[in-house]
């Protein structure tokens, strides 16, 4: 078919709030962040605009140059990981002008449960689990964080150690038992 008679676009709007799987901030509230975490998302930005981005132009140029454009891998290629690479930096930059950095140190000694803590919490089983709270564009489930608007972070903000709460799980209600709170020390 006539490229003329279908419909493209360079414009990935929808995929913007995604922000490459990330899921959206709910509606009305504010975006909290670690000082490290938005450090960690300013240096990737920082490095696709300094770096990565001037690399894939250079490339697309250098191939736009070879001629016949639609059969040229590394122009096709190249234009797909500029829009990538565009689509990313929009993301961070806006995640970036709305973020809230709330640093975690300053409840450090607390008994109560707030953004940052590291939380231990036992279930009905005596199964116990160690999380941390935190923002959600900074989440690395593998290393036991979770977001400040997951369930079990909702259930658990303000708690205080030796509180019971209760998690709403799709297997129903759940009564889980925080044991401990620990912040980072201030500096730390």
């Amino acid at each position: 078919m006539n490229k003329a008679f279908t419909k493209e676009t360079d414009r990935d709007d929808e995929d913007d709030a995604e922000g490459g799987g990330l899921p959206p901030l709910p509606a009305g509230t504010k975006n909290y962040i670690t000082p490290q975490g938005y450090q960690r998302l300013r240096a990737e930005l920082l490095d696709l605009i300094d770096n990565e981005r001037p690399k894939i132009v250079e490339v697309v140029s250098w191939a736009a140059k070879n001629g016949d454009r639609s059969e040229n891998g590394d122009y096709l290629y190249g234009k797909k990981r500029l829009r990538e690479i565009d689509r990313r930096i929009r993301f961070l930059t806006k995640r970036l002008d709305i973020a809230e950095v709330a640093d975690p140190s300053a409840h450090h000694g607390n008994d109560q449960v707030f953004f940052g803590a590291t939380v231990t919490y036992a279930n009905a089983k005596g199964e116990e689990r160690t999380i941390t709270i935190k923002g959600i564009d900074e989440v690395d489930n593998l290393a036991g964080e979770v977001s400040w608007v997951s369930p079990i972070a909702r259930a658990l903000l303000k708690a205080r150690e030796g509180d019971e709460v209760q998690l709403t799980t799709p297997g129903g209600a759940e009564t889980i038992e925080v044991l401990e709170v620990r912040y980072p020390p201030p500096g730390g």
